[in-house]
This record gives structure tokens, C-alpha cells and sequence, in this order.
């Protein structure tokens, strides 16, 4: 069992994979990608990733937890503009700086236990 994902154990399992999408921005949190990723091992569900063509628009973090855990997370079409530029997995940056507040990391645990039909305690103990 992963607990703590690294940059090198996350892009040895995108390796792995025969299609993945590119990446749209050059940074991704760790920690972020380190709970999505117990929510989704747990079996949480979670909204749509927008894509454009083979592109991530939105949704980075989730779809790199949704290859860790082996799950076809569902697609939503989106739109780039001409500022979008795509990025291979190895070359973007995974920060291990937190990027949420104590009060979003509550806010959304308590969007995700809603979505799930759970309590926010049930979530809480899930990222322990």
C-alpha cells in the first residue's frame, strides 16, 4: 500500500500505461495527489475531468490518482485556448508544498461526503 506517492512512484505507474493523457499545467501538489488518491482507493467517486482531445484541462490531480488506483474516471469535453500549452508527465513539476488551506481541505472533504452519500467523519478517517 502507497501512503505517501512521490513524483518517481507516480510516474513509474503512468509509465506503465499504454494511453495517457498530457498534462496542461506544470505543476501538481503532492499532497493533494496523496488524498485524492486514499479517497479513490477507498472507492470515492468524483466529478468529471475536462479534456480536449488528449489534453487534461482540468482535473490533473484526479486523473493522475484515477491511473494510480487502475479507474476510468468519467470525461467531460472541454475547450483550450491558445494560451494552453501541453506538458509530458515527467517534465511537470510535483511540488511537495501544500496548496490547500486547513478550511478548503474541510470544504471539500465535506463536497466529496456529500457527493458520496457519507459522513464527513467516514471521509476524515479515509486520509488519516
Amino acid at each position: 500500500m502507497m501512503k505517501n506517492l512521490t513524483k518517481e512512484s507516480i510516474l513509474a505507474i503512468i509509465e506503465k500505461k499504454d494511453t495517457v493523457l498530457l498534462a496542461t499545467q506544470k505543476k501538481v501538489c503532492l499532497p493533494i495527489i496523496n488524498r485524492i488518491y486514499q479517497k479513490m482507493k477507498y472507492g470515492i467517486k468524483f466529478d468529471d475531468i475536462k479534456v480536449c482531445g488528449a489534453l487534461v484541462i482540468d482535473g490533473h490531480h484526479r486523473y493522475i490518482c484515477s491511473l494510480l488506483v487502475n479507474i476510468d474516471i468519467d470525461r467531460a469535453k472541454s475547450s483550450k485556448t491558445s494560451a494552453t500549452v501541453a506538458f509530458n508527465w515527467q517534465d511537470v513539476e510535483f511540488v511537495e508544498e501544500e496548496w490547500d488551506t486547513e478550511d478548503k481541505i474541510k470544504q471539500l472533504n465535506e463536497l466529496d461526503a456529500d457527493f458520496n452519500n457519507m459522513s464527513i467523519e467516514e471521509i476524515t478517517e479515509i486520509i488519516k
